[in-house]
Parts: C-alpha cells; structure tokens; sequence
C-alpha cells in the first residue's frame, strides 16, 4: 500500500482577487519599461492594461475572480505537466550518475556496506554533543 493516496482531490485555494490584480498590474508595468535599458520605447499598451488591473484590484476585486481561477487552474495543470519533468530529469542526470560515479570510486557516505567483524555501529562524537538536559523540551 502506497503511503499516499493520489486519488484524493485537495482543496487548492488561489490568492485574493486583490493580490491577483496587483500581481498582474506589475507584470504588466514591468513589461512596460523593459525595452526602456536597451534603447527601447514604452509599451504604452501594456501601461494601460496594468492601470486597468490596478484600478479593478482596488475598487472591484470580485471581477477578477474569473481570472484568479482560470490562472490558478492554469497553474495546476502546468504543475502536473513540468514537476514531474524536472524531478525525473534531476534524478536520471544528477542523481543516478552521482551514485554511480560514487560507486564506482568505491565511496560510502552513509556508512551503508554491512561489516560482520565490526562489534558496532556506534560513532562516537569527539567532543561528545550537547548535554542530555538540555534536549527536553525542545518545542
């Protein structure tokens, strides 16, 4: 049995309408001066769009519900799209070629190999680490 159920459906709740027009409000400005450092015009286009996101955020947040969750969705499904992608990339070109690079140099990070002659495990710590007191009630 799994440790996870990934047949259930979680509950994703998205950001204040409010915080979702300012976001966009300062994309949309950002994209406005970026031509400005290389010689560029203003994109006045996108001045007046990310007025517009500005004015709405703060007079009626409730008409960009309809945004906020169509985004918010769009952000769902590119995270089933791309997580899977990176973290599968990251373990066959990061991870599975570092293991086996340390194999093969015959490295043991983690004290893993079995030893039949060794009476312990224990590592003892010079100098030993804190003082038992001063352990409890950590939280």
């Amino acid at each position: 049995m799994a440790h996870e159920l990934l047949s259930r459906r979680e509950e994703v709740s998205g950001s204040s309408n409010r915080a979702f027009g300012l976001v966009f409000a300062v994309v949309f400005l950002l994209v406005a001066v970026f031509p400005l450092p290389f010689g560029g015009a203003v994109r006045w286009w996108s001045i007046g769009v990310a007025a517009a996101f500005a004015a709405v955020a703060f007079v009626l947040p409730g008409v960009l519900t309809p945004l906020n969750r169509a985004w918010t969705r769009f952000g769902l499904i590119l995270h089933k799209i791309v997580s899977p992608i990176v973290l599968g990339f990251l373990f066959y070109v990061v991870v599975t070629p570092l293991g086996l690079l340390m194999r093969l140099l015959g490295k043991d990070p983690l004290r893993l190999h079995w030893d039949r002659q060794s009476p312990t495990y224990w590592i003892e710590r010079t100098p030993p680490g804190p003082k038992p007191e001063t352990l409890s009630d950590q939280f």
